[in-house]
């Protein structure tokens, strides 16, 4: 027995190690388990929080880049208007090349396309100069008394300064545009006007009858104004032909085109365009955000070399910025930007802006070129009020009570549209009612203009404006509006309502 016993006894003493040794190893293999599984953990939150982290900064970049498009939005449509109006060889119609003038001879027909809502009112002479490498010399004529003004708008669309009848008289005049940084000597006779921006949209607007006898005197003044460099003053001078790039796309209205442009492509260019037309120095705020999202006044912008959070945000940043500028003509209203008075719309705080930029970039959207309050203001109605559109089908009358026609220095009008903004062909080639109408009043001084599509009887056609079939829209200018009450600019006076006849 006992030599069976030992055998028997070591058997189980192997046993018993190799469950020791199992169990050790099991042992092991859990705690692998455990300390893989923490590390999984750990790396799942890790990439958790790194996630996180990235979509705060896409949010926070998107945020910027939203704010930024807006400040920008100005800037980037100048400078592409300035494209489309500049690529010709020779001035044509409503373009000329760079430095050379714009002279329309006369009002736009009912077949004119290129521009919304034109005007009969004023024949524009305008021209696109570029003053970041030296002064130009602007000359006016004597205006002889004429209404006339010669806005100078800057690169943001800032109107920095506005020669004209209302500002400085209708003799000759002599302006040397300076750009950023600029010092020198400047020929006598010569006032400077610094611009704060290398780029410079002149817009001027003469005001003509539209008669064919009043149409040559304009034309004659039209011919004397002239843009020189500095360099070239006082002296024969004779422009460049234009050079015609075909990779401008000439047929795409520019807001359109603005509003195509990837995120990247948009910074991209705003970048460039700020090397010749800086921020204002109230732009500092402003600037220090830009900087959050690549972008520094003077330097180039890639949005490459960006972190990948921050690119997605400039990616995903022209929608929703193209809807806050859109969105203000609503927001404006209630913010007491804009004024809605008689189913009128219009604003005073136009031309200038400081740091309204969502103000700045939604005139820039639908207004572009928009004068100072004290020269123009731009009352516009679509409808009787909010909710209904004006109806061709329909018959209304604007009335001025006696003594109420529109308060001003300069002239007013009133302008029929179709609902594209363009003018509406009629039997009379009428598109506009002024003060240079042979207007009848009433028995008790009052004025009606009546407002439809067929005629109102021939004694009352001198008050009518034809209207389209079907729907219209009406814009009123009132150029150099009294600053004395009534005044439509400190609200003592507004448009009177156009109401339907029943």
């Amino acid at each position: 027995m006992n030599a069976l016993k030992a055998p028997v006894l070591m058997l189980l003493v192997s046993a018993a190690l190799a469950l020791t040794g199992c169990g050790k190893q099991e042992e092991a293999r859990v705690e692998k388990a455990v300390d893989q599984a923490a590390a999984e953990a750990k790396a799942k939150a890790e990439a958790a929080a790194k996630a996180a982290e990235a979509a705060a900064r896409e949010a926070e970049a998107l945020a910027l880049a939203t704010e930024a498009y807006v400040y920008a939005y100005p800037l980037v449509t100048m400078e592409m208007t300035r494209r489309v109006m500049t690529n010709v060889a020779s001035p044509e119609g409503t373009r000329a090349p760079m430095g050379q003038f714009v002279r329309m001879r006369e009002y736009p027909s009912a077949k004119f396309r290129d521009v919304t809502a034109p005007n009969a009112d004023t024949l524009y002479t305008t021209a696109w100069i570029d003053v970041s490498k030296e002064p130009w010399i602007l000359s006016l004529p004597d205006m002889k008394g004429r209404y006339f003004l010669f806005p100078m708008l800057d690169g943001w669309t800032n109107v920095f300064q506005v020669p004209g009848k209302r500002t400085t008289g209708t003799k000759a005049q002599k302006y040397a545009i300076t750009g950023p940084g600029w010092s020198g000597t400047l020929p006598e006779g010569v006032t400077e006007y610094k611009s704060p921006t290398g780029m410079v949209w002149i817009l001027g607007r003469i005001y003509s009858t539209g008669t064919p006898q009043d149409y040559k005197e304009v034309h004659a003044l039209q011919d004397q104004v002239s843009a020189v460099p500095l360099s070239a003053y006082g002296k024969p001078y004779q422009p460049e032909p234009g050079k015609v790039d075909p990779a401008i796309d000439m047929k795409t209205a520019v807001r359109e085109q603005v509003d195509a442009l990837s995120g990247a492509d948009y910074f991209r260019l705003f970048a460039e365009l700020l090397k010749t037309n800086p921020p204002a120095a109230e732009d500092a705020p402003m600037v220090a955000k830009l900087a959050k999202i690549g972008i520094v006044p003077g330097q180039d912008f890639d949005a490459a070399k960006l972190e990948p959070a921050v690119a997605k945000g400039i990616a995903a940043a022209p929608k929703p910025a193209q809807e806050v500028i859109m969105g203000w003509l609503k927001a404006g209203i209630a913010a007491g930007d804009f004024k809605l008075e008689n189913g009128w719309a219009y604003s005073t705080k136009v031309g200038t802006y400081g740091t309204h930029y969502v103000q700045r970039a939604l005139i820039t959207a639908i207004g572009l070129g928009a004068n100072r309050p004290q020269d123009a203001i731009y009352p516009t109605s679509t409808g009787p009020d909010l909710l209904k559109k004006y109806d061709g089908s329909k018959k209304y009358v604007m009335r001025f009570e006696k003594g109420q026609l529109p308060p001003v220095d300069g002239f007013w009008s009133l302008t029929m549209y179709d609902a594209g903004y363009f003018f509406v062909d009629n039997p009379l080639n009428r598109y506009t009612l002024s003060q240079r109408n042979k207007l009848k009043a009433n028995a008790d001084g009052s004025v009606d203009l009546y407002i439809q599509h067929e005629s109102p009887g021939k004694d009352r056609e001198s008050n009518w404006l034809p209207a389209p079939k079907d729907e219209f829209i009406l814009m009123m200018r009132l150029y150099w509006p009294k600053e004395t009450a009534p005044s439509i600019l400190d609200g003592t006076w507004k448009p009177p309502a156009v109401k339907p006849v029943s």
